[in-house]
């Protein structure tokens, strides 16, 4: 290359060979090692509390009373350890998101590079090529690569520097203490998420970290906090769960007879064993995108909500709601589904931040009787709404597009949730739905055309006709004047639970699915996972 000496990159910048060299996965793989001390932290201090207790047991006297009290001091330093290795984690992983969002737009500017005809150096500079533009021509298409290039080396930039002062911050808690315990009002488990963001914000970060690792029972599932935050309390509680399983299920193993009703109880604890463990192995991989543990609930069947990156620093959200037979045992398989829809938002906008959450805190019908009664869907409305408010109360910066997502009978549960409490939401998607409990899409309280559904020609769901007409259509059938009366009946819009929301009568948006089924809606063939994935991105 001719031309000038370059420049130094000046200070806080990053320049287009250091971008185009990064190693985002290296970044990851850093956080996730600083992740694992949190298990170490933890243990060490159970050690510790162990060896307090058998200390006191058999020393005593001034002495003893020094040591015991020097043996406290090293749990509570390591108890607050655990929240900043996981915090750091967090840094570190957000901060490889950032570089894949912007080498994806610096990938983007060397294409539109390419295709025009503009030459870009090693040090960022940018010049047409003589070979292939006219000097007269080159002036908008240079300044449009330039632009480009600007956009993802500042996106770099700005990322590098929040990371450096996130961890300066960390280090400081070090020096100056990690925690410090904060005033004693607390926020009741179902309060106002914008009013628990501004008592959270209040609290000092030693305050916030105190709570983390003292109080994860209240700050894990409290919607207004932000996500990394309840990602940190939800991760100390991890064993706690698994312990509670186990006990469970030694309980269960120790009732002699065991009758069917046991039986069943030890397979189901033994399948949300398991779903936990997949669940810690997912939480506890390098793979991106980071996972963020914002719920978890091991009674029943077991519930558990998590994001698949920060919903707090992405632009576009979705939520996404499964239907029946959801629980702990498949919350993997559900967040599957979840993460197809999060990179197929990845290859159709390369260069944004986005965000998945799998919302799995309600109790989801076993059975298909079960299913065919709306009140499992009425009693999960509020706490849908409360995490929506907390993820609109919690965002950084510029609000995210928030789009919602129900699958099945998860597609009523986001119904009822709009109908009666109202949802923080752009857009509204049901797949697969047997009704959201409303006759038009108008009663969801979105603006128009911000409501979609679609429904696979082969899903059994459009067999579903309301409990009225399958009493008629029993009679009927009685005679076989009647089943010709059956068949002449023609067609019907009308589900279990409200008129079919694909239906031309509902006025909702329909996007296209193929033959997949009534699972087979995130299938990488299926027309309709690019369909949900333009909805999320607002396309």
């Amino acid at each position: 290359m001719t031309g000038p000496t370059p420049t130094r990159v000046a200070s806080g910048q990053v320049g287009y060979a250091q971008l185009a060299t990064a190693d985002p996965a290296a970044w990851r793989a850093a956080g996730t090692a600083w992740a694992s001390l949190a298990g170490l932290a933890r243990r060490r201090a159970g050690e510790l509390a162990d060896g307090a207790t058998a200390l006191r047991s058999g020393w005593s006297g001034s002495a003893a009373g020094s040591a015991g009290a020097r043996l406290s001091g090293l749990r509570a330093e390591l108890v607050a350890l655990a929240p900043a290795a996981i915090e750091t984690d967090q840094v570190l992983a957000e901060f490889a998101a950032r570089l894949v969002a912007a080498r994806a737009r610096l990938a983007g500017a060397v294409a539109l590079a390419d295709t025009a005809g503009v030459l870009i150096d090693r040090w960022g500079r940018v010049r047409p090529d003589p070979a292939r533009v006219p000097a007269d021509r080159a002036g908008p298409t240079v300044v449009q690569v330039s632009t480009a290039l600007r956009d993802a080396l500042d996106l770099a930039a700005a990322a590098d520097r929040e990371a450096a002062v996130r961890l300066a911050r960390l280090s400081e808690g070090a020096d100056s203490g990690w925690v410090a315990r904060p005033p004693p009002d607390r926020p009741a488990p179902d309060a106002d998420p914008t009013l628990v963001h501004r008592w959270w914000t209040g609290l000092t970060p030693a305050e916030r970290r105190w709570l983390v690792a003292h109080e994860p029972e209240l700050v894990g599932p409290l919607d207004g906090v932000p996500p990394a935050d309840r990602d940190q309390a939800n991760r100390l509680l991890l064993g706690t769960r698994r312990e509670a399983l186990l006990a469970r299920w030694e309980q269960l193993l120790g009732r002699v007879p065991r009758g069917p009703l046991e039986l069943a109880g030890l397979r189901g604890v033994e399948a949300a064993l398991a779903g936990l463990d997949a669940l810690t192995v997912r939480l506890e991989s390098p793979q991106p995108p980071r996972a963020y543990l914002l719920g978890l609930d091991v009674g029943g069947e077991g519930r558990a909500v998590v994001a698949l990156g920060n919903p707090d620093r992405a632009t576009d959200v979705l939520t996404y709601v499964p239907g029946m037979g959801s629980g702990l045992d498949d919350a993997t398989g559900e967040l599957g589904r979840a993460a197809r829809v999060l990179a197929r938002c990845a290859e159709l906008a390369p260069g944004e931040e986005t965000s998945a959450v799998l919302w799995l805190d309600y109790d989801a019908p076993d059975f298909l009787h079960e299913a065919a009664g709306d009140g499992q869907a009425r009693a999960a409305g509020d706490a849908l709404h409360r995490f929506q408010e907390g993820l609109r109360a919690s965002h950084d910066g510029s609000p995210a597009r928030q789009t919602v997502l129900g699958h099945s009978y998860g597609s009523l549960v986001v119904g009822t949730a709009a109908r009666d409490h109202g949802l923080a939401a752009d857009a509204l998607v049901f797949v697969g739905s047997p009704g959201v409990g409303v006759a038009h899409a108008a009663e969801l309280g979105l603006p128009p055309g911000q409501v979609w559904a679609s429904t696979a020609p082969d899903d059994v769901i459009r067999l579903t006709r309301p409990p009225g007409d399958l009493a008629r259509q029993a009679v009927l059938g009685a005679s076989p004047i009647g089943a010709i009366a059956g068949l002449l009946d023609g067609p019907s819009d009308e589900r279990w639970f409200g008129r079919d929301p694909t239906g031309p009568a509902f006025g909702a948006r329909s996007f296209p699915s193929g033959r997949y089924g009534h699972t087979g809606y995130w299938d990488p063939a299926n027309p309709a996972l690019d369909g949900m994935a333009r909805i999320v991105l607002g396309q």
